[in-house]
């Protein structure tokens, strides 16, 4: 199953990288900035509580190496499209995404509120796109 992280911020980098952890097949959308930033750094997970501590007490850092993607890069439909965008960013994540969205792909939104639903169901159809919480 290819799964596309459609932001890599706190939510999005957090389950993304604990899917890759996982050995699944992800990659994640994001803008080119941030692209240069997570190559050459990685995606920097940064634990406090539930497991060893880093050197003095300090918080446990994980980094993990995405596959990584720009809306320019985007040819073909992944099975799982998880989207994890500010509110705000909506519009442009879902003309960036439409490439990613084929005609077996299932929308997975983690958003505030409930407007993305019918935005995302109006650009992808209803039947694609999954209520969620985190």
């Amino acid at each position: 199953m290819r799964i596309l992280m459609v932001g890599a911020g706190a939510t999005g980098g957090y389950i993304g990288a604990r899917l890759a952890q996982a050995g699944r097949d992800v990659t994640f959308l994001v803008r080119e900035g941030r692209a240069q930033t997570l190559r050459q750094r990685g995606l920097r997970l940064v634990l406090d509580g539930g497991g060893p501590a880093g050197p003095e007490g300090a918080p446990k850092v994980e980094t993990v190496v995405p596959a990584l993607m720009t809306a320019a890069e985007l040819r073909e439909p992944f099975d799982v499209v998880v989207l994890t965008v500010k509110a705000t960013a909506l519009q442009a994540a879902i003309a960036d995404m439409a490439p990613a969205v084929g005609p077996d792909t299932v929308v997975i939104p983690f958003l505030n509120g409930m407007a993305h639903m019918d935005a995302l169901a109006t650009a992808f159809g209803a039947g694609k796109v999954l209520g969620s919480t985190v």
